[in-house]
């Protein structure tokens, strides 16, 4: 009878807290990230935990996780899509072997500004994009930036295809990034990102490249002399949910949340671009040479890829190839 009792006083109590939303436990929304806590992209996932407690009060509690606590990128999408993990926050990169338009991200050049970059993400190929994620699993919440990648070395200022000859790069692994950097005479060498400090320490490696906030805050100007202002490649940060997890909300927080997100992507976007400018100062005070390219030395670099486009096209598409440039042409 004592047992019944507890029975039906556990049922009461679980019917009362389904009831009143303020006693129930808020959802946990794990988002990963890879970079510290420090970077942009980090800090617009708290912004995005600040505006959804405001506006959703006590049901959704948001944890955002730097250094890859969660796993890297690619381990930490997968988990979103399998639905181990809630979000992530990663480069495009994981999502080209479930979308392979996604390669179009990583076309060396072929985004010229910010201004293009945030056309192309708040327009019809950003959502296009998005899109093909869903049967696969993902929603795309917002588009954060990761920026436009530079290129930092211990050898030489680097202000033309022919001073990139056999310097040693690390680059992502990338198959676009790669073909990129042979293109330009250098020799691209993957490795996890947490070996590289102490592999241009060592001079295993000759130089890397990254965003400048990346470059900044992993003290990599310790290390290295030069900085080029190639800007190779513009890259985004995005960010992901579980579909299934997202489609289990209710309608309206399913609004609040997309919009929370979105929102968090515009303050993530203009400290990124402040970062930006600043730490370029900051490089220049910590002794570093850096080196901005006029119009003629980028067409250089930009000349010397120009097969890479030819090789992908068949795999991204010349249409939305095609858009993304004339997207970006119009944002002139």
């Amino acid at each position: 009878m004592k047992r019944t009792w507890i029975l039906v006083l556990t049922l009461l109590l679980a019917i009362g807290l389904a009831a009143d939303p303020a006693l129930a436990q808020p959802k946990v929304l794990k988002v990963s990230n890879g970079v510290n806590e420090q970077h942009p992209s980090y800090l617009g996932g708290k912004k995005f935990g600040e505006i959804l407690a405001a506006k959703l009060p006590g049901k959704y509690d948001v944890q955002v996780y730097a250094n890859a606590q969660l796993g890297d990128d690619v381990r930490a999408t997968e988990g979103v899509r399998m639905g181990t993990l809630e979000m992530v926050t990663t480069s495009a990169s994981p999502l080209t072997g479930l979308v392979p338009e996604f390669n179009v991200f990583d076309l060396p050049f072929i985004v010229t500004s910010e201004k293009a970059a945030d056309a192309i993400y708040d327009g019809s190929i950003g959502a296009k994009l998005g899109a093909a994620l869903e049967p696969k699993g993902i929603k795309l919440l917002a588009y954060y930036e990761n920026g436009f990648r530079q290129l930092t070395n211990s050898v030489r200022e680097v202000k033309a295809p022919a001073d990139m000859k056999g310097l040693k790069i690390r680059t992502m692994q990338n198959p676009i990034h790669l073909e990129a950097f042979r293109a330009m005479g250098a020799n691209p060498t993957p490795m996890p990102f947490s070996e590289v400090f102490t592999a241009l320490q060592q001079k295993t490696i000759d130089g890397q490249e990254n965003p400048i906030p990346t470059i900044w805050l992993s003290k990599f100007y310790e290390v290295q002399k030069f900085v080029s202002l190639t800007g190779h490649v513009y890259g985004p940060h995005i960010v992901l949910i579980n579909k299934k997890l997202f489609d289990s909300f209710p309608a309206e927080d399913q609004k609040i949340i997309a919009a929370a997100a979105q929102e968090s992507a515009i303050y993530q976007r203009n400290l990124n671009r402040k970062m930006n400018s600043d730490f370029v100062a900051e490089l220049k005070k910590a002794g570093n040479t850096v080196s901005e390219l006029t119009p003629e030395q980028k067409k250089a670099f930009q000349d010397a890829v120009a097969p890479v486009y030819a090789t992908w096209e068949p795999k991204i598409g010349k249409a939305l190839m095609d858009e993304f440039k004339a997207t970006v042409e119009k944002a002139k």
